[in-house]
C-alpha cells in the first residue's frame, strides 16, 4: 500500500497573468520549480485564495528568474493577475518512507520576489 502526501507547496504566490488562448497549464518560473522540486509537466493543484477555486493542471517552465506565474487555457478562468494562490504537488510513498517525509514549502512575498523556505 502507498499513501499520497504533499511533496511541495508554493504558498501565497501572486498570479502575474492569465492567458485564456494558451493551450493549458500554469507557467511557473523555472528557478521556483527547481527550488520546490517540481518537475516540468508534473501534475499540480492550484488553490486560489481570492475566489476559492481549486484546479488540477500541470506545471510548465517559465523563464528562469522571471517570477512569472501565469494561468493558461481553461485555468485562466480560475484566477487573474494579482490573485494569491497556493500551488501543491503530491507524491506516493510507502508507509515507512512517509513516516519521515517533510514536504518542501516555499513562502512567497513582495510580488514573488521574496521567497523563504519553511523549515
Amino acid at each position: 500500500m502507498q499513501v499520497q502526501l504533499l511533496k511541495a507547496k508554493l504558498h501565497r504566490v501572486e498570479v502575474t497573468s492569465a492567458d485564456l488562448e494558451y493551450e493549458g497549464s500554469m507557467a511557473i518560473d523555472q528557478e521556483c520549480l527547481e527550488q520546490a522540486g517540481i518537475l516540468p509537466y508534473e501534475k499540480i493543484l492550484i488553490v486560489n485564495n481570492n475566489n476559492g477555486s481549486r484546479i488540477e493542471t500541470y506545471a510548465i517552465p517559465a523563464p528562469r528568474g522571471s517570477r512569472i506565474f501565469c494561468l493558461n487555457g481553461a485555468a485562466a478562468r480560475s484566477g487573474m493577475a494579482g490573485d494569491l494562490v497556493t500551488i501543491m504537488a503530491f507524491a506516493l510513498f510507502e508507509p515507512q518512507e512517509a513516516a519521515g517525509h517533510k514536504p518542501t514549502v516555499l513562502l512567497f512575498r513582495n510580488h514573488n520576489h521574496d521567497i523563504a523556505r519553511k523549515e
